[in-house]
């Protein structure tokens, strides 16, 4: 009986050490699996910031070649009002008190074909407007000027592209005054660099009675940023673009 009973525990015994070490490389293989499986998932992810980093940098390059004006006719679309929405001032003020005199030595440092006096000769006639402060919000702009505002209703009346001497093109997204509102243009013209719907950071604006006349309108072209910016603030936001 004695001898029985040993040998069932013996039995017993042998059958725990059998699942011990069945249990031991099932747990093995699990963390294999789990390693390797954790070793896939990182090769992935690397793969994926690869592959996020590079469409970045295709993006970034496509976006500076439509700031500098080369783009296709299929890429520009037509823009809301709402993009250019918001309280912006005129930059010619600080041209006339030096604040961007950094912008025109810069220039002149890049690119020696002109002099810092030419530069800012250029930029004078480019930004000259009487008009020191633009409101846009909803379908109303108001324009300030010298304290006296002149607010208007305005509708998109559709873009267009147009071809510089250098070769490169902007596009002029044009709205037209629809209300009966006194001493506001007829026609305003936008120009940002900015091809297809996306918030404005600042902008070149045209503005007349005669939405033909303004499209050949290239020397004059007021400038404005966020009015909540400082000058010291608009000059180095110039010279990084």
């Amino acid at each position: 009986m004695k001898r029985k009973l040993n040998w069932l525990s013996m039995l017993a015994f042998s059958f725990m050490l059998v699942g011990c070490a069945e249990n031991s490389d099932e747990k093995e293989n699990t963390a294999s699996i789990e390693v390797k499986g954790e070793a896939v998932k990182e090769h992935e992810n690397q793969q994926e910031h690869e592959h996020d980093h590079e469409h970045q940098h295709e993006s970034d390059e496509e976006q500076k070649e439509i700031y500098n004006g080369y783009f296709e006719d299929e890429q520009v679309q037509d823009r809301p009002l709402s993009d250019w929405a918001g309280d912006w001032q005129s930059v010619y003020p600080y041209l006339q008190d030096g604040t961007l005199d950094e912008v025109f030595e810069h220039k002149a440092s890049q690119d020696g074909s002109e002099s810092f006096e030419e530069f800012k000769n250029y930029y004078e006639i480019g930004y000259k407007t009487t008009t020191d402060r633009i409101v846009i919000e909803d379908n109303f702009v108001t324009f300030y000027d010298h304290g006296h505002a002149h607010k208007g209703e305005y509708k998109y009346h559709g873009f267009e592209i147009l071809t510089y001497e250098k070769g490169n093109r902007g596009v002029r997204f044009i709205f037209k005054h629809v209300g009966d509102e006194k001493g506001v243009p007829a026609y305003i013209q936008f120009s940002d660099h900015i091809i297809a719907p996306q918030k404005s950071g600042h902008y070149h604006i045209y503005w007349g009675d005669d939405r033909e006349a303004l499209l050949k309108e290239v020397t004059n072209w007021p400038t404005y940023y966020p009015s909540h910016m400082n000058g010291h603030e608009i000059a180095h936001e110039m010279i990084a673009h």
